[in-house]
């Protein structure tokens, strides 16, 4: 999809850490117009960012800035939460599907009409932790795992409408849901730069900071990839040949 330049984002969870390096990011880049998504309302600091108020687990909420928002071609799923917890409480567990899955999915089904006809891309902010569970936070880590096969799924059923999906897999980043870990971080802005650069690449799967990174060196080729790619294959072979007079 090559870079934001001139183009229209939006990106979910934009008041703070990653969601607003992306802003800013997008905005440095040369993006026409940012809608910042946040669960109240923030005073923009550019012209071009228009405030959304936007809770993922919110219903109305998507309804009213799919109103609010004419066009887009770049939507952000960045909104998330990581607590910790020992698995037994279930309830824990339904709070991060809820937001990391479930919202994430709905965000983007809402916004797919506009991503179709714009030819655009969603970004999904991930993590590490869908490929291997961090025990301090396993409810999270389960939610990021769904919300990665989620990705993946999307990815393949969208690409023949024209729509490509990316899915961002974090490790450690400087942010309010890290305070309390002392291991080295990376910055929200390093990240998102990061992130954008592989977009402009058409880097399906983006490892944007130095842990993850030791992580893609064997990404391409792993079996888990490859079982990716085969059954998108078998997607593609099993749409109907468009029909001609």
């Amino acid at each position: 999809m090559g870079g934001v330049a001139g183009k229209t984002v939006l990106v979910t969870g934009a008041n703070r850490g990653i969601g607003r390096a992306f802003v800013e990011e997008a905005l440095r880049r040369g993006a026409r117009r940012v809608y910042a998504g946040t669960r109240a309302p923030v005073a923009p600091a550019d012209e071009r960012v228009v405030p959304v108020t936007l809770d993922v687990t919110n219903a109305a909420h998507i309804r009213d800035a799919v109103a609010q928002v004419e066009s887009l071609d770049v939507l952000i799923n960045n909104a998330g939460i990581a607590l910790y917890d020992d698995l037994s409480d279930p309830s824990m567990l339904e709070r991060h599907l809820a937001v990391n899955l479930f919202g994430t999915y709905a965000v983007t089904q809402a916004f797919l009409p506009k991503l179709i006809r714009s030819s655009g891309a969603v970004i999904n902010n991930l993590s590490v932790n869908a490929l291997a569970p961090l025990p301090l936070i396993p409810a999270y880590s389960m939610s990021k795992a769904a919300a990665f096969n989620l990705t993946m799924s999307l990815r393949a059923v969208l690409a023949p409408q024209g729509v490509r999906v990316y899915a961002v897999l974090t490790g450690p980043v400087d942010t309010d849901m890290t305070r309390d870990l002392g291991i080295p971080k990376a910055t929200p802005q390093s990240v998102t730069a990061a992130v954008f650069d592989a977009v402009e690449r058409d880097q399906h799967d983006i490892f944007p900071d130095p842990v993850s990174q030791s992580l893609a060196r064997d990404w391409g080729n792993s079996p888990a990839k490859a079982l990716e790619r085969q059954y998108a294959d078998l997607l593609a072979a099993a749409q109907p040949v468009p029909a001609h007079d």
